[in-house]
């Protein structure tokens, strides 16, 4: 992708991944090989509540180095929620098996902020993405049930857990009908895509909810409860279409 942020995104954040970009490189001098934005952030589509997601590639991780990059990267976390994988360049093909859905996502939404285009390069292969992608959704269904027998009676966690679920749930949409030849969509507009091919169902009413716990971590009075099982449900009709795969 183009060495080019997206005109939406606030300058705060300009301000502070030049500042990442700035202090990296005095601090890891030759070292440091690139620097990737990727993510919400990458495409211009930030929300009050995103985070900052930065992979720093090393050829290696100096102590001395890393500790010179301490006080700039708390700033930086501090000023604008980053997130930062610090990851060697001998790693980053174990890193995009391991993870591959994170590394497809990655390669989807993405800005080289320094160096060279790492992500670019990496093929994926498709049984690691699958295998991946069916574990997270049914770590995800897993983990969201637990939430709704332990926070379903409090209207504030059901928003914060819906929230937090999201951004998954509309990744593992993406990942899911890239691998099924439907092409490369949007994280967000491919689980609207996702929903709407399943036909009538609660599904579509969950949409706009799923948006509004994650921009405002609110939902509306009296529902929280049965938006959450619904987003249990939802994660697990994911599940099992990546089980099909």
């Amino acid at each position: 992708m183009a060495h080019q942020l997206d005109g939406n995104l606030p300058d705060r954040v300009r301000q502070v991944l030049d500042g990442i970009v700035d202090a990296a490189r005095r601090a890891f001098g030759d070292d440091l090989l690139s620097i990737v934005l990727y993510g919400s952030a990458a495409e211009g589509r930030m929300r009050a509540t995103s985070d900052v997601n930065v992979m720093l590639v090393l050829a290696r991780f100096d102590e001395e180095k890393a500790n010179h990059f301490r006080e700039p990267f708390r700033f930086a976390c501090a000023a604008a929620d980053v997130q930062a994988m610090f990851v060697l360049d001998k790693e980053i093909e174990l890193a995009s098996r391991e993870f591959a859905q994170k590394f497809a996502d990655m390669q989807r939404r993405h800005v080289v902020l320094y160096g060279g285009d790492p992500v670019a390069k990496l093929t994926i292969a498709r049984e690691s993405l699958v295998r991946r992608l069916q574990q997270t959704l049914l770590n995800l269904t897993m983990r969201l049930r637990e939430m709704y027998v332990l926070r379903s009676l409090r209207e504030e966690q059901c928003a914060a857990t819906i929230a937090d679920a999201t951004g998954p749930l509309r990744a593992s949409a993406a990942s899911i009908l890239e691998l099924e030849g439907r092409g490369t969509l949007a994280p967000k507009e491919a689980l609207y895509t996702f929903v709407h091919d399943l036909g009538p169902s609660d599904f579509i009413d969950l949409l706009p909810h799923l948006s509004e716990a994650r921009e405002k971590r609110v939902l509306p009075p009296g529902r929280a409860a049965d938006l959450l099982y619904t987003t249990v449900e939802l994660a697990g009709v994911l599940h099992e279409r990546a089980m099909k795969l």
